[in-house]
């Protein structure tokens, strides 16, 4: 049988999302259960990807189903188009099977014509009525479907509106509107060069066409990548009889939700406007009136309205936002969808159902979309300020939250200028180790290079700073302390907004509120413990981090940078005069003052993490991240080693690497320089025994990881290293204590030889970041300047650094656990690349048998309910 393309609203119900679209689907649902509902059909998503296949056409079988299912429609009505006794009119709305708000304006009263407009002129009675719709139609259709801009349109009415002396659209005379249609249709045919269309079919393929165009422009893309929501979807289109809320002062239109959609408060909520059409309220043209005066307008109506969102909410069992009109005083739904939300309304809803006893605990925790979380737990803007202010740019949103300041340059000033009381911005080309305590004295940092997961993003997220990151419309000019944006310079002590959420810059200061966590955020995080399997540890470097993690649900660490910790207060010096010993016994010498701050560090990450396991990464970065680059820490450097300027200068120089990303770091620095693992390994092991001491109750077992493996020769040499120190101080100590051996599995050669690196291995963790670099061979920091053009080509749907990419990554990710699990039973498997807070890599974790996904403190809520998520789908 050939494919369907087109369904009646009799014919669909709320199961056919996939095909129907969501908007389709609910309209043939709401005609199911026998509401007031306008008739139609709906065009599928099949004939949305068809279009895009056929090379953005509508093939003619297509072309005559919906020639077929108009002529239905017309039977149903009783109307038909074009007709001199009783013209059919529709609206065209799309509606993909998720909701994607604001995607595409509506197209109302199509069907007009300058014959058509004569004839319900005058079998209403109603003139004025008719030409607003006409001149309604004429502008809907110049703007959505020819591109035509509004704003042409509203310039005339505005003018109109002078000349005539009036102040409100609903105040202008059926004259002065059928003159207005006339200037319409003249503006319209200069701007396209032919005359406005009067063929209401012809009409119809043109909004049919201009909704399928829709799914791929460039408000649609950006959304779609944002909310998970693939390409390969599409989007369907809704043909639907029109009902008229313009038709008199016994008419109207409006929207309301069955619950208040920012607290989420059992009440109902909406807005009103009488003698009006449906986008009048939704594009906010006039100021409606609460939905509460509708009663007293329409009482009728509104008890009618008043059953139907009971009706509708104990069907859908979820809060609905809901479209409707009312003509002559009766009633007619247009629209019902699960409505959208804040964070802290999920959460209040998904509990009051259960309570209500209309779902299930499993079924609260599924119904809340986990990226919100976000929002709970950083500052936000003030509401009413942020809708008052226009960004000056747009970047990616790398680390939620929100953040005002004076704009400083360097992480020395941020530090110097937080400490004498001053709010402030770091913006930066892009961040380094070394600018840390910069980092952590700013209210919010702005980069002008880098993606989702460079070095700023990860630290960000980790201390829960607000960031935005990769903004290559900066012009920056660090030297001088000032940059452009925007076509406007700012200069150090500028204030600027930033939103870390959706990645806009503003000018100037917006206030923002401080994050609130309800009681309702902990009876959801109770439930979604209670039925996830996959555990939950957090990256951390301090124990400010991990105690905030441990208070968000982490079940231990899974990654501690240690080299982190080198660039606190003067540690570092000790750390740069390693680098320039000359002799084994110099670097030992330098590296015994750092061991004692080392296991300091552990014994409080211990401390914080009460006995839960706590898994400490050695040195992984390239030497030259820690060298000085200022002319004045060269020369103290020189100094301390008593050796010349241009002895250290050299030292630097020969550091510099072609690539530092793929050259001497991780388990190659403990290969040439095995002094280093030996320090690290005591202080490990001495910090667990002092802990272990202290608390007999807590079963302490430092788990040790090797990074940037690719040959198990280098595990062993290392490991070799680590298990001589480590057995010795435990001896010395006179206590037992277990730990583990463990390594990173980043390079794709490790895990496609992880049978063999499993032999030696205690665990395995994945570090996703740099196993994505490595595989696509892309570069993190760069990768953003690309990115974009392949959005735009549908080469990627998506950034590799922020979802695990299944099928490249993810392959070789269940590789090694194939290979890995059968030669160590007792291997346990994590990750703990940036992809450890993502929804949708961790559902794709808990597919793959991993044990653990850790992530930064704050993301930790996201990964407990997106595990959670992950078993409860698997189930059903």
């Amino acid at each position: 049988m050939a494919k369907k393309y087109c369904y009646l609203f009799t014919e669909g119900n709320a199961t056919m999302r996939e095909l129907l679209g969501g908007k389709g689907a609910n309209l043939a649902e709401m005609t199911n259960i026998g509401l007031p509902v306008p008739q139609g059909f709906t065009i599928t998503t099949e004939a949305c990807t068809q279009y895009y296949e056929d090379g953005r056409t509508i093939n003619p079988d297509i072309m005559a189903e919906i020639n077929e299912y108009i002529g239905k429609m017309e039977e149903i009505t009783g109307k038909k188009f074009g007709d001199k006794e009783n013209p059919l009119l529709v609206s065209v709305r799309s509606g993909a099977r998720a909701s994607m708000p604001g995607m595409m304006d509506t197209i109302l009263n199509l069907g007009l014509n300058e014959d058509v407009v004569e004839v319900i002129a005058k079998k209403s009675g109603n003139a004025r009525w008719a030409w607003d719709c006409y001149r309604r139609f004429i502008q809907m259709y110049s703007d959505v479907v020819m591109e035509v801009g509004k704003k042409y349109f509203e310039e005339l009415i505005d003018k109109m509106k002078e000349e005539k002396g009036v102040t409100f659209d609903v105040e202008l005379t059926a004259d002065d509107l059928k003159e207005l249609a006339s200037q319409f249709k003249a503006e319209y045919k200069e701007k396209i060069g032919e005359d406005f269309p009067s063929d209401p079919k012809e009409q119809l393929m043109g909004a049919v066409k201009a909704v399928f165009r829709s799914w791929d422009n460039p408000r649609a893309n950006v959304y779609r990548r944002d909310n998970d929501i693939p390409y390969s979807w599409g989007t369907a289109v809704n043909v639907q009889s029109m009902a008229f809320g313009n038709m008199g002062d016994d008419c109207g239109t409006g929207v309301a939700f069955t619950r208040d959609p920012a607290t989420g408060e059992k009440k109902l909520m909406g807005e009103f406007l009488i003698n009006a059409q449906g986008e009048d309220v939704v594009a906010g043209v006039r100021t409606p009136m609460p939905i509460a005066k509708m009663e007293e307008e329409f009482p009728e109506a509104f008890a009618q309205f008043r059953d139907v969102c009971k009706l509708l909410e104990d069907h859908y069992r979820d809060m609905q936002d809901m479209e409707f009109t009312v003509e002559n005083k009766k009633l007619y739904m247009l629209q019902t969808r699960n409505g959208k939300r804040t964070a802290q309304a999920a959460l209040k809803i998904a509990c009051d159902l259960v309570d209500e006893g209309m779902r299930t605990e499993k079924e609260a925790v599924a119904m809340i979309d986990p990226r919100n979380l976000d929002t709970l737990l950083h500052p936000q803007f003030d509401v009413a300020a942020l809708k008052a202010a226009t960004p000056m740019g747009k970047a990616l949103g790398a680390s939620p939250g929100a953040a005002a300041g004076k704009i400083v340059f360097s992480a020395d000033d941020a530090k110097e200028w937080a400490a004498r009381g001053e709010k402030v911005v770091l913006v930066r080309l892009e961040t380094s180790p070394e600018d840390i305590e910069g980092m952590k004295a700013a209210q919010g940092i702005l980069t002008v290079r880098g993606g989702m997961t460079s070095h700023a993003a990860v630290v960000a997220r980790g201390m829960g700073t607000c960031c935005v990151s990769g903004c290559g419309d900066i012009a920056m000019d660090e030297e001088n302390k000032k940059f452009t944006l925007n076509g406007k310079e700012y200069h150090e002590g500028d204030t600027i907004s930033l939103d870390g959420s959706t990645g806009n810059i503003y000018d100037g200061i917006i206030p923002t509120v401080d994050a609130s966590i309800a009681g309702e955020f902990g009876r959801i995080m109770s439930w979604a413990d209670k039925y996830r399997t996959l555990k939950v540890r957090t990256n951390a470097d301090t124990p400010a981090d991990a105690k905030k993690a441990k208070e968000l649900g982490a079940e231990g660490i899974g990654l501690c940078r240690t080299e982190h910790m080198f660039f606190e207060g003067n540690r570092i010096d000790a750390f740069r005069e390693m680098i320039c010993a000359d002799t084994v016994e110099e670097r030992e010498a330098a590296l015994d003052k750092i061991l004692p701050m080392q296991q300091g560090d552990f014994e409080q990450l211990y401390e914080a993490l009460e006995g839960n396991p706590v898994t400490i990464r050695f040195l992984d970065p390239p030497l030259h991240e820690f060298v000085p680059t200022e002319e004045e820490d060269i020369e103290l450097l020189a100094k301390a080693q008593g050796k010349s300027v241009e002895a250290i200068k050299d030292i630097i120089n020969g550091l510099h690497e072609a690539n530092p990303m793929m050259g001497h770091r991780g388990c190659r620095l403990a290969v040439t320089y095995p002094e280093i693992a030996k320090m690290q390994t005591k202080a490990v092991i001495r910090a667990a025994i002092n802990v272990q001491k202290a608390h007999a109750d807590w079963t302490i077992v430092p788990e040790i990881m090797i990074p940037l493996i690719g040959d198990i020769k280098e595990l062993k040499y290392v490991k070799k290293v680590v298990v001589e120190t480590a057995d010795a101080e435990i001896a010395a100590s006179g206590i037992e204590l277990k730990y583990e051996v463990g390594t990173m599995i980043e390079i794709p050669r490790a895990a496609l030889t992880a049978d063999e690196i499993a032999n030696e291995a205690d665990f395995f963790c994945f570090g996703t970041n740099d196993l994505t670099q490595l595989t696509f061979g892309f570069s993190r920091d760069d990768a953003g300047k690309f990115l974009d053009a392949y959005y735009d080509a549908k080469i990627f749907e998506n950034d590799p650094f922020a979802k695990i990419d299944q099928k490249g990554v993810g392959k070789l990710m269940e590789t090694a656990i194939k290979l890995g699990k059968p030669v160590n039973p007792k291997l346990h498997i994590g990750i703990c690349g940036e992809h450890g807070g993502d929804p949708s890599s961790v559902e794709f974790c808990h597919k793959i048998g991993l044990d653990y996904v850790s992530c930064s403190p704050f993301r930790v809520p996201i990964a407990r309910l997106a595990a959670a998520q992950a078993k409860i789908n698997e189930e059903n």
